[in-house]
C-alpha cells in the first residue's frame, strides 16, 4: 500500500524546552525524518487544540512528564527538502518540569537532562541550541 501524500500546506507543531534544576531535557528521535537526532519533545497541533494544550499533551504522550509552560521561546520553519517530506511551522516554548520521570513512547529512544550550554555537543535538529538558549533566558536560569 502506498503511503498518503503529505499535505500541500504547512502544519503547525509545538515543542518544549523543559528545564529542571538548571538542566534541559533532550530527546532522541527514533523515526525519520529526524532519526537519531536530539531534539525537544513535541509534535503536531490537533484541530481545535490550543498551542499550550497541544504541548502539554505531546510532552505527556512522548515522555510522561507534567510541565508548566512559561512562554514562546522561538519558532522554526521546516520546509520540504531532501530530509523532510512535509512543511512544518514549529513553535517552541520554554517550560518547567513539574512532575514525573521520562518514560519514552516509540517515537523516542533516549532522553537526557543536560546543561543548556552543552546542547551543541549533541547531534541535534537544526537551530536547537538557539531555541534552548532563548528558552533559558525566558525562564531566567
Amino acid at each position: 500500500m502506498t503511503p498518503p501524500a503529505p499535505p500541500r500546506h504547512p502544519q503547525i507543531a509545538v515543542s518544549g524546552a523543559i528545564f529542571r534544576d538548571r538542566q534541559v531535557l533532550l530527546v532522541r528521535r527514533a523515526r525519520a525524518p529526524a532519526l537519531g537526532l536530539y531534539s525537544l519533545p513535541g509534535g503536531r497541533v490537533e484541530y481545535g487544540e490550543t498551542l499550550h494544550d497541544a504541548l502539554a499533551r505531546e510532552v505527556a504522550e512522548e515522555t510522561a512528564l507534567t510541565i508548566a509552560i512559561d512562554g514562546l521561546a522561538g519558532w522554526r520553519d521546516v520546509v520540504p527538502g531532501s530530509a523532510h517530506a512535509g512543511h512544518y511551522v514549529i513553535l517552541s516554548f520554554a517550560a518547567r518540569w513539574i512532575a514525573g520521570a521520562p518514560v519514552l513512547n516509540d517515537e523516542l529512544d533516549d532522553a537526557v537532562w543536560v546543561a543548556p550550554e552543552t546542547v551543541g555537543t549533541f547531534r541535534t535538529t537544526e537551530g536547537l541550541a538557539a531555541i534552548v538558549d532563548s528558552a533559558r533566558r525566558l525562564i531566567g536560569t
